[in-house]
């Protein structure tokens, strides 16, 4: 699954400054053991994420079946500027291959605009007032999705709109228990329940409309999921955090990074791309994936054709699974064994992903001209997932454990930066596949991150004496 299995939200709390009491809680009421305002948090950021997922599920079908077909693409407003300047950099664009391009620069985008609504949040707005912008701009951004002519403006209003929301409902929902409270790690397991619930139902409810009503019924649903999760959110104002004041610390006051800290900064920046290919795969899933899957699968169940969108609450669902899975096979091992360090599970998770998309090659090369089982969809996907648990999650942990305390929350934002790299390179690989056979294709992804795993492995070394370095050094105080 994407980001979203959305991890994000950790590193953001992480990275988030320390409440103080003045900051810490809203109204004081709480439920079920926790500040009321964790659910209004929780509930908002389930719609938003359905309006999200909803919305990106049906993207690429959209553009390759109507938006980018003749009748419909010279009626997008920009379009044709636009279109020239990707083919200045990608050579000519067949409609599949122009819908991946498409595919790729919007969703690096999402992963790009965060650093600018913590900017806003932080400098100019508040986080409360941002994340009103943010919802805003999205449920405008949906329902521009209704029309051919305002599709670029609709992506842009997404894009930014995503980065002025996620990253600050976060941090609020960090920003409502004090530091010394142990119930912060549970509220994010519910806030992460919402986010679950969210991904999971969108694509049956936005997919099922889009593809079997109409595509603008879907992107309208997605725009009412988002209209619900900012009415959610205004009706729980007063049990909001309080906006903490800006404190800028002068030059004087900046902790200085010791060559200890350069020589780890440096290592995470060279393991930034090397995670990008890792996740080539994945990340494709809502791209090229889902193109091949519509003219490739048997989608018929009981005499009924199931929609292709399915498939994205069916990897959903086997995301969660995997991650709580594995988290309890590791609890298990370690009670008899040593358990992997982070960088050791990175490896694991970039060596089952690779064998998932050779299954993937594998079910192209068996199907010949017919249709392929969705058993294989089923097989591809669990085993996707376990690759997935091991990457971006423990990727996140060895981020935050080993970042320099001077800078960590500036290397959480930057450990995100590979998820913009991944999601240009699975736009512009995405544009070969009408070029390739569909069993080479799937097989250069499984090639590329087989590639990764092997960097991994050489990288294992330094990274495991930067942690053994790490365990030595006195625990970090709370400010």
């Amino acid at each position: 699954m994407t980001d979203d299995v959305d991890m994000r939200l950790a590193a953001e709390s992480a990275a988030a400054p320390v409440s103080s009491p003045a900051t810490v809680g809203g109204s004081g009421r709480r439920l079920f053991g926790h500040p009321a305002g964790l659910w209004y948090l929780a509930f908002t950021e389930a719609w938003e994420r359905f309006s999200y997922y909803g919305m990106q599920t049906l993207l690429v079908l959209y553009m390759v079946d109507q938006l980018l077909q003749p009748g419909h693409i010279e009626h997008v407003a920009g379009f044709a500027g636009f279109r020239a300047a990707l083919e200045a950099v990608y050579g000519p664009l067949s409609i599949q291959a122009l819908a991946s391009a498409v595919f790729g620069i919007y969703t690096g985008l999402v992963y790009l605009t965060p650093v600018l609504g913590g900017l806003i949040a932080d400098r100019r707005l508040g986080r409360t007032k941002t994340i009103l912008l943010g919802g805003t701009l999205m449920t405008v951004g949906h329902f521009l999705m209704a029309f051919d002519v305002s599709f670029l403006g609709a992506l842009l209003c997404l894009a930014i709109g995503t980065g002025c929301f996620k990253g600050n409902i976060a941090v609020q929902v960090g920003a409502l228990y004090a530091p010394e409270d142990n119930a912060r790690a549970d509220a994010f397991q519910i806030f992460y329940l919402g986010i679950s619930a969210g991904v999971i139902l969108s694509p049956l409810i936005c997919g099922t409309l889009g593809e079997v009503f109409g595509w603008h019924y879907g992107f309208a649903a997605a725009g009412v999921g988002m209209t619900v999760g900012l009415a959610i959110y205004l009706a729980g104002g007063r049990h909001l955090p309080a906006e903490p004041k800006i404190a800028v610390l002068k030059k004087e006051q900046r902790k200085r990074l010791s060559a200890a800290d350069r020589r780890v900064m440096a290592l995470l920046l060279v393991l930034l791309p090397v995670l990008a290919l890792a996740l080539l795969g994945n990340q494709q899933i809502f791209n090229a994936y889902m193109v091949w899957a519509q003219a490739s699968y048997d989608f018929t169940l009981f005499g009924r054709t199931m929609p292709t969108s399915w498939l994205i609450t069916f990897d959903a669902a086997a995301s969660v699974i995997m991650l709580a899975l594995s988290v309890l096979f590791w609890r298990l091992w370690s009670r008899r064994f040593a358990e992997p360090v982070e960088i050791t599970k990175l490896v694991i998770g970039a060596v089952v992903t690779g064998f998932a998309f050779m299954l993937l090659a594998a079910a192209a090369q068996s199907a010949g001209a017919g249709k392929v089982s969705l058993w294989w969809a089923v097989a591809f996907h669990l085993i996707n997932s376990i690759g997935f648990a091991h990457l971006v999650p423990v990727a996140l942990a060895l981020y935050v454990r080993i970042a320099p305390q001077a800078i960590g929350a500036t290397i959480v934002g930057i450990f995100y930066l590979h998820l913009f790299v991944a999601n240009n390179l699975v736009g512009w690989i995405g544009t070969r596949l009408e070029t390739m056979s569909a069993e080479r294709f799937w097989l250069l992804h499984a090639l590329v991150v087989g590639f990764s795993a092997l960097i991994l492995l050489a990288l294992r070394g330094p990274i495991k004496r930067v942690l053994e370095e790490s365990a030595r050094q006195p625990p970090r105080k709370s400010s």
